[in-house]
């Protein structure tokens, strides 16, 4: 069976089933291969009493009493209900909605039911259960996949089994390294990451797959930055005379940091090999001018630049702050996004297909494929994070070898830059504007909220403004989670009652979004209750208190990213954490943030803490384009993977000459949608 075939191919898969697999992007078997479960759901067999678990499914051998009548529920549905026996304890069965269920049922026969038991006084309780007909003794890991459609996580499964029937995996890595690393076979990986039998076998298919995927990525980058360091194909930037000018015209002083990383970026403009540079710099260090300083010097040389942003509101405040600071050296700068009027559209992309010198300033709208830069110079991406691959790539293959710059204000920690960014030179802006005010930032569990609101609302008397953060955007069954919805409804009839309060969230309409946010820059609102959307770009410095619910919900990182929006004007302001402190890692963690406003720092931390992660949250797509690996939670796997790629590819051996000549091809083939950062 030939694994790069298509899906077609496999027996049983028609014109429908084959469609529905394209959508959740499996195209060949090999995609079916490496179609991981998301999750797992744990099926233990016929417990004991003691060690049935609420949390997790159950399979058990009940036999069948009798039956109730139906009854309506209160808000409507239809409740049926089965009593059985498993050994001497009561089982209460419930279904709603399904009255044929009983049908299926007969008195004194056995049934094995799997579902979740809660213990209710002397008896057990399950909603919803579904027979199986398997051996209920079975202990079960049952893979639960990624679907969009009306696919089944049972049809994925039958599909890759019949894949493993017929096949061996051939092994791609040296014994050496299996042996060195305690590492299993990729065959036995890739069957015991579909269907483990056990939760060890299942831990050792997740360590030897994402040292696979992780010594791969680290080759990869290897063989790019080589690459790019080989080839003389770059521009050769000059200084231009009028950057002093700038750097005098500047409303404020740089910072020696900002100065330092200024100067690493035109050194490598002088070079005829192609920058690629990541500034990372914490919220507020300054990293937008350097980028404006940085584009500034390949305009005057004649040449085009472009600067992605990954939301319009970010896009527009950049715009605006480019316009001001070069006003009056004669830059043609123009703000291209989805929302910008078609007219304007065809006279900007006229253009920039030119030739002539132009700064464009905008988001993915700018990566369109009639967007044709003839002389693009520069490119700039503003928090990469946000932006996938393919995104980044394509504005970066719209140039011929231009010079490529990174921003991004979510600090990675030191430990892991080397290994994350061995492709980029690093630039860090490590220092702060003088005379900005530390953000005073406080944690509150969840029964002192009013204290946090009181807190808000005196800020508010001041004149000041106030962001108020939640994980959600609509309330969650559980109702555990605070959401946009819950939280302003309670304030808008409570103690926000008599101010002018606004909901924003990524559900709604860009215009939408940009009317609210510019009504809150403009004083016209209070407070805004809103998702992470306002986590970046997000620039008023009249707002002082940011409020984060189920602060507990999110990374440190995230947590400091928050906070930056604060804090960006002459008053002094207040980051609260509003949650639920329960155990000693959450504590931890609030501490850190209420004790530090160094993101690098935070940054450290939040690595230890995490560890290596939950070992069975599998990871099925990412920025980073890795399946099954975090390379935040696996920097101990990366490190080892790193260390060997760099030993493979500097050896004579023939074997290893053989391996990296497999993932170069592999490389070439996929080069279109590589991007160089």
């Amino acid at each position: 069976m030939d694994i790069y075939s298509e899906i077609k191919n496999l027996k049983g898969v028609g014109p429908k089933l084959e469609e529905k697999l394209n959508k959740c992007g499996v195209f060949t078997l090999l995609d079916l291969l490496l179609y991981f479960p998301r999750d797992y759901e744990f099926v233990d067999g016929n417990p004991e009493i003691s060690d049935i678990s609420e949390e997790l499914k159950q399979i058990i051998s009940c036999k069948v009493v009798s039956f109730d009548r139906d009854i309506r529920t209160k808000n409507g549905k239809k409740l049926t209900s089965i009593n059985l026996k498993y050994s001497d304890t009561k089982v209460m069965a419930k279904w709603f909605n399904q009255p044929y269920i009983k049908n299926n049922f007969k008195i004194g026969e056995s049934y094995n039911l799997m579902g979740k038991y809660k213990k209710v006084a002397s008896h057990l309780e399950v909603i919803n259960p579904t027979i199986v007909f398997r051996d209920a003794s079975d202990n079960e890991i049952l893979p639960v996949y990624p679907l969009k459609g009306d696919i089944t996580s049972s049809v994925i499964s039958k599909l890759v089994n019949s894949i493993l029937c017929s096949i061996v995996v051939s092994e791609n890595l040296p014994q050496y390294l299996l042996e060195k690393y305690n590492l299993i076979s990729l065959d036995e990986a890739i069957r015991n990451i579909h269907f483990p039998s056990t939760k060890e076998k299942l831990k050792d298919a997740i360590t030897r797959l994402k040292f696979q995927e992780l010594f791969t990525y680290s080759v990869k980058l290897m063989m790019l930055k080589n690459h790019l360091k080989k080839g003389n194909c770059g521009i050769k930037f000059t200084m231009s005379p009028e950057l002093g000018d700038l750097k005098k015209a500047l409303p404020y002083e740089l910072t020696s940091a900002q100065s330092r990383v200024v100067r690493e970026i035109l050194l490598d403009q002088k070079s005829s090999i192609p920058m690629n540079r990541l500034v990372q710099g914490d919220v507020g260090s300054g990293k937008t001018v350097v980028a404006f300083i940085s584009i500034f010097n390949v305009y005057k040389n004649g040449y085009q630049a472009a600067m992605m942003a990954p939301t319009e509101i970010l896009a527009s405040q950049h715009y605006a702050e480019a316009k001001k600071l070069l006003e009056g050296f004669d830059i043609d700068i123009e703000l291209l996004t989805g929302s910008t009027p078609n007219k304007e559209k065809i006279r900007i992309k006229e253009k920039i297909s030119s030739g002539l010198p132009i700064v464009v300033i905008g988001t993915h709208a700018i990566i369109q494929e009639d967007v044709n830069f003839t002389n693009l110079g520069l490119v700039v991406t503003d928090e990469q994070h946000r932006f996938g691959v393919e995104q980044r790539s394509k504005l970066i293959n719209k140039g011929k070898e231009p010079d490529v710059l990174v921003m991004t204000a979510t600090p990675i920690p030191r430990t892991l830059a080397l290994y994350l960014y061995s492709d980029l030179d690093v630039s860090i802006i490590d220092e702060l504007p003088p005379g900005r005010k530390k953000i005073e930032t406080l944690f509150f569990q969840e029964n002192s909220r009013q204290q946090v609101y009181n807190l808000a609302l005196g800020e508010i008397e001041k004149g000041r403004q106030v962001y108020i953060v939640c994980p959600l955007i609509e309330e969650d069954e559980d109702g555990k989670l605070n959401s946009v919805d819950k939280i302003y409804n309670e304030l808008a009839e409570g103690a926000f009652k008599n101010y002018n309060i606004e909901k924003l969230h990524g559900k709604m309409a860009p215009k939408d979004k940009e009317y609210i946010i510019n009504r809150f820059k403009e004083g016209h609102l209070e407070a805004i209750i809103s998702t992470t959307v306002i986590e970046v770009g997000v620039n008023v410095p009249n707002a002082s208190v940011m409020i984060i619910e189920n602060c507990e919900r999110f990374g440190l990182s995230q947590l400091h990213q928050l906070r930056g929006r604060v804090g960006r004007g002459q008053y002094q302001s207040y980051c609260l954490l509003v949650g639920n402190a329960k155990n000693n890692v959450t504590k931890k963690r609030m501490m850190i943030m209420t004790e530090s406003n160094d993101g690098f720092y935070i940054a450290e931390q939040d690595l230890k803490l995490r560890g290596s992660g939950e070992m069975f949250g599998l990871r099925q797509s990412g920025d980073s384009g890795l399946i099954l690996s975090d390379i935040i939670e696996d920097i101990n796997i990366l490190k080892c993977a790193s260390e060997e790629a760099k030993r493979i590819l500097n050896s004579s051996d023939t074997k290893n000459i053989k391996l990296i000549s497999e993932i170069s091809k592999n490389l070439s083939r996929s080069s279109k949608y590589i991007c160089f950062n």
